[in-house]
C-alpha cells in the first residue's frame, strides 16, 4: 500500500493526500493548478524551497512565482550561476564578478586583466542560452567543509575559500552544474530550462545581467540608466580594496585577527570625509539656498543631515532644518491609496504651493510663518514661529520627495543642492553572491522599530512590501536628479546588527506569513561573524538604529 501525506495548499486552501516522497514538481502537478505563471519554488512551511525538494511529513506548501520577492530572487541567483559556468566555459581561468544592482539589472566583470568586449560578451551570452537549452539540472550537495574547501581551492576561488574557513563548520551545501562547482545561499530552480528569459549586454568596462521584469515575466525590466548610481558603488569598491575587505570571507579575517576596530575607525573616517567633501561642494556652489536630501526608509537620512549641517557650520554656513511633515494638507485633502486609506506618501499629500510660495519668499529675503500640521485633529495651523534667512542661512528640507522636481517646482535650480543617500551594500558574500541593498534597511528598520517604536520584526517584515512599492513609485525615479550621492552602509555594520537583529528575528512564529523572510535572514546573518557596538562613535549613522547616538531626534 502507497504511503501518503497531506499537503494542505495556500493556493487553494484544501487538504489532498499526496503520495510520500513526492517532489514540489510533482505535487504541483498533481493539484492541477491554473497558474498564470509556473511557479519557480515553493514556501514549505514557509520556508523557501526548490521545486525538486521532496516531501516526506505533512506540509504546508505555497507555489511562488517570479512575481513574488523569494521567486524573483531564485531566479536571479540560478542566472548567476548559468552566467557564472558560462564564464568559466569561455574564459576558463578567469573568474567573473558580480556585484552591483544598477540598471534593473546587475553589473559583472570578468578578471582577465584586459578591457571586455562586445564580442566577448556575445560568446558568454551564447553560451549561457547553450546551457539552458541543455536542460541541465541544478543539484545542490553537501560535503565535508575541509573537502568544500578544497574544491574551492582546486579552482582558484579565495573568496569562497575565505568564507568557508571563517564559518567553522563541519558539513556545506555547495552546487553543482553540468561538472561546475559553485556555492548559493537560498533555493535554487531545478533545471537550467526554467530560465527561459535574460539579457547580458555591455556595459561600461564590463557586463549588466537583465532579468525578467517583477510586474510582467514575459519582457526584460526596462533599462534605466544610472550613472550617478554606477559610480558610487564603483567607489565604495575602490575603498574596500584598499582596506583589502571586498567579500564576507575578509570581512570575518579581519575580524576573528583583531582588527574590527580597525574597520570602524577606518569606515567611519571615510565617511566624514565624504560627508564634508559634500559641505564643501555646497558651500562653493553659487546661489544654493536650500539642500534636498531623500532616500528611501532606514537610509539615515536623519543622522546624514545632522552630520552635514555641523560641516556647513564649520564652512560658515548656518543651516536651517524644515519639516516636510508641517506642509501636509489638511486630512479632508489628502489623497486616498488603493485600498481607500489616507496616502501620507504621495507627493500630493503635501501643499506644495505653500511650500513653493514660502521658500521664493525666504529667499527674497522676505519673513514668512512656518506652518504646523496637528497630526491629531488632521488640520494645518499657524504655528507662530516666524523664520527670516541671512546671508550664510542654508535651507535643510530632508523627505521622500525631496529630488522629485514637482516638490519644488518653482524654485530656481541654482538655488537648489540635491542629494540622494541610501545604504548601498557593497560587501559581497563571495565573488557571485551579491549582498541585497534592501536587506540591509530591512535589518535597520526591524531594530529601529522595536527599540524605538515597539514594533516587531514580524510587523515591520509584514509592512515592509508597502514601504518598498512606494519606494519604487515616490523615491527611485528621481535618485539620478541628485547633484550628489551618498551611501550611509558602513562596512562593518552587518557585523553589529546581528546581535540585535537575530533575536528580534527569532521571535517571528512559523506560522506566520513573515516567517520566510525572517528565517531567510536569519540564515544570511550567520555568515558574519559579530562585532559589540561599544567601539561605535555616539554620531556614527548606524547609531541612528542601535542606539546611543549623540544626536537629538
Amino acid at each position: 500500500m502507497t504511503e501518503t501525506i497531506k499537503i494542505r495548499c495556500k493556493s487553494t486552501k484544501k487538504i489532498v493526500n499526496i503520495e510520500k516522497g513526492s517532489s514540489l514538481f510533482e505535487i504541483f502537478s498533481k493539484l492541477n493548478l491554473q497558474t498564470p505563471l509556473p511557479p519557480v519554488c515553493a514556501k514549505v512551511n514557509n520556508q523557501v524551497q526548490s521545486m525538486d525538494t521532496t516531501l516526506y511529513y505533512d506540509s504546508d506548501v505555497e507555489f511562488l512565482d517570479l512575481k513574488s520577492d523569494s521567486g524573483s530572487r531564485v531566479y536571479c541567483h540560478s542566472l548567476f550561476f548559468v552566467l557564472s559556468k558560462a564564464v568559466h566555459d569561455v574564459f576558463p581561468g578567469y573568474p567573473v564578478m558580480i556585484n552591483i544592482p544598477v540598471s534593473n539589472g546587475y553589473y559583472c566583470y570578468i578578471k582577465t586583466g584586459k578591457k571586455i568586449t562586445t564580442r566577448d560578451v556575445d560568446k558568454v551570452r551564447r553560451q549561457m542560452q547553450k546551457i539552458i537549452d541543455a536542460a541541465l539540472p541544478l543539484k545542490r550537495l553537501t560535503a565535508l567543509t575541509e573537502d568544500a574547501i578544497k574544491i574551492f581551492e582546486k579552482d582558484d576561488d579565495p573568496s569562497k575559500v575565505k568564507l568557508l574557513k571563517s564559518l567553522g563548520t563541519i558539513y556545506t551545501n555547495y552546487c553543482e552544474l553540468d561538472g561546475y562547482v559553485d556555492f548559493y545561499y537560498g533555493a535554487l530552480v531545478s533545471n537550467t530550462s526554467e530560465l527561459k528569459l535574460f539579457g547580458l549586454e555591455k556595459y561600461y568596462d564590463g557586463m549588466l545581467l537583465r532579468t525578467p521584469s517583477r510586474q510582467n515575466p514575459e519582457v526584460l525590466g526596462e533599462f534605466i540608466k544610472q550613472p550617478k548610481m554606477f559610480e558610487i558603488f564603483k567607489e565604495q569598491h575602490r575603498w574596500q580594496e584598499i582596506l583589502g575587505v571586498t567579500t564576507v570571507g575578509d570581512f570575518n579575517n579581519a575580524v576573528l585577527t583583531g582588527h574590527a576596530t580597525d574597520l570602524i575607525n577606518i569606515s567611519e573616517a571615510l565617511q566624514e570625509k565624504k560627508i564634508s567633501q559634500v559641505a564643501d561642494m555646497i558651500t562653493c556652489k553659487k546661489g544654493v539656498k536650500v539642500v534636498l536630501i531623500s532616500g528611501p526608509s532606514s537610509s539615515g537620512k536623519t543622522t546624514f543631515s545632522k552630520r552635514l549641517s555641523l560641516q556647513l557650520v564649520v564652512n560658515g554656513k548656518r543651516p536651517v532644518p524644515v519639516s516636510l511633515d508641517d506642509y501636509f494638507v489638511d486630512r479632508t485633502r489628502t489623497p486616498l491609496d488603493e485600498k481607500g486609506d489616507y496616502d501620507y506618501e504621495s507627493l500630493y499629500a503635501l501643499d506644495l504651493k505653500l511650500l513653493n510660495k514660502q521658500l521664493n519668499q525666504l529667499f527674497a529675503g522676505k519673513e514668512v510663518e512656518l506652518p504646523r500640521y496637528d497630526f491629531k485633529d488632521g488640520t494645518s495651523k499657524p504655528s507662530g514661529r516666524k523664520l527670516k534667512l541671512g546671508p550664510d542661512d542654508i535651507l535643510v528640507l530632508e523627505g521622500i520627495h525631496a529630488l522629485n522636481p514637482e516638490l519644488t517646482k518653482d524654485i530656481a535650480d541654482e538655488n537648489k543642492f540635491r542629494i540622494y543617500a541610501s545604504a548601498l551594500t557593497s560587501i559581497l558574500l563571495d565573488w557571485h553572491n551579491y549582498i541585497h541593498t534592501t536587506d540591509n534597511r530591512l535589518l535597520r528598520r526591524i531594530i529601529r522599530d522595536h527599540k524605538y517604536r515597539g514594533i516587531t520584526a514580524e510587523q515591520t517584515i509584514l509592512r515592509w512590501p508597502s514601504v518598498r512599492a512606494g519606494e519604487n513609485k515616490w523615491i527611485f525615479p528621481y535618485q539620478e536628479n541628485a547633484d550628489v550621492m551618498f551611501n550611509t552602509a558602513l562596512l562593518f555594520e552587518i557585523g553589529v546588527i546581528k546581535s540585535q537583529a537575530e533575536p528580534l528575528l527569532e521571535q517571528v512564529p512559523q506560522n506566520s506569513p513573515a516567517y520566510s523572510e525572517a528565517y531567510r535572514l536569519l540564515k544570511f546573518l550567520k555568515y558574519f561573524k559579530p562585532i559589540p557596538n561599544n567601539e561605535i562613535p555616539p554620531t556614527s549613522l548606524i547609531r541612528e538604529f542601535l542606539g546611543g547616538s549623540s544626536f537629538n531626534y
